[in-house]
């Protein structure tokens, strides 16, 4: 298939194609069950993935893809299982993948690495329309996403996906597996959404006082924490943490303190 259609990896893409039918196997029972759900898989490429999701019995698959050359390898695909792959030709980062298919809905893919983080970004506010997303990610991107506090790995992609989602991390795969393979070794990760919010704030403000603390993070909140225009001192103080304190031995329900005090703080209409 890749010969026919001239499918050699494009760098600009963030193309690595994942052919193993073991790992692409291995990947959907991680997914699974499937039977009764809708799946939405970004950056199919040839379809390695896509085959293994249909062979493991889902229900539908929608496959968004940017690369004409692979709609018209997939379209071979679509034709081996009639009525359960539906192809997107787009860019995933425009598009509301929950618009694209009924609930009980899923997302599983091997994200390009190119487009990972922003992609994970794009979906997080929405992402309780889904029972999880299984997604393949550089592995220092999926230790960020699951690191826990004091730790190096730990910063604003942890707690911006923590705080919406459970983050566990599956299984390596070697860079060998892919065509080209890369530089760097993947992990595939399991995200479950919550029913609601680990701990209440509003996202703006918790991402404007991550971006502050982290922004800095070997000072003292005290002093990292002053771009946010005010007191930080009392800020601290009306949250209940010692502004002697660093943004990496913040949890996640800390920082949701920082923002709802920083969210009291800011002055109403009229005032």
């Amino acid at each position: 298939m890749i010969r026919r259609h001239d499918l050699g990896a494009r760098r600009s893409l963030g193309q690595n194609f994942l052919l193993d039918l073991n790992l692409t196997g291995r990947i959907a029972r991680a997914a699974a069950p499937l039977d009764a759900v809708n799946v939405v898989e970004t950056g199919p490429g040839p379809g390695g993935l896509t085959r293994a999701l249909l062979q493991q019995r889902a229900r539908h698959v929608v496959a968004i893809e940017r690369d004409a050359r692979c709609i018209a390898a997939l379209s071979e695909l679509a034709s081996a299982f009639p009525g359960r792959l539906t192809l997107i030709e787009g860019d995933a980062l425009t598009i509301d993948p929950a618009s694209l298919t009924p609930a009980p809905r899923k997302i599983v893919a091997n994200l390009p690495y190119n487009i990972a983080t922003p992609l994970l970004l794009h979906w997080l506010p929405g992402i309780t329309a889904f029972e999880s997303l299984t997604l393949m990610f550089q592995k220092e991107v999926a230790q960020r996403l699951a690191a826990t506090p004091r730790t190096k790995s730990y910063g604003r992609l942890s707690i911006a996906a923590q705080w919406r989602a459970e983050v566990k991390l599956l299984f390596d795969i070697p860079p060998r597996a892919f065509v080209p393979p890369p530089k760097v070794t993947s992990t595939v990760v399991r995200i479950t959404p919550r029913p609601a919010p680990l701990a209440p704030c509003d996202a703006a403000v918790l991402e404007r006082v991550t971006a502050a603390a982290f922004g800095q993070r070997r000072k003292m909140l005290r002093a990292s924490l002053k771009p946010l225009g005010v007191d930080s001192e009392g800020l601290l103080g009306a949250a209940g943490i010692a502004p002697t304190a660093r943004a990496e031995e913040l949890t996640v329900a800390e920082f949701c303190a920082l923002a709802r005090a920083l969210a009291a703080s800011a002055p109403r209409a009229g005032d």
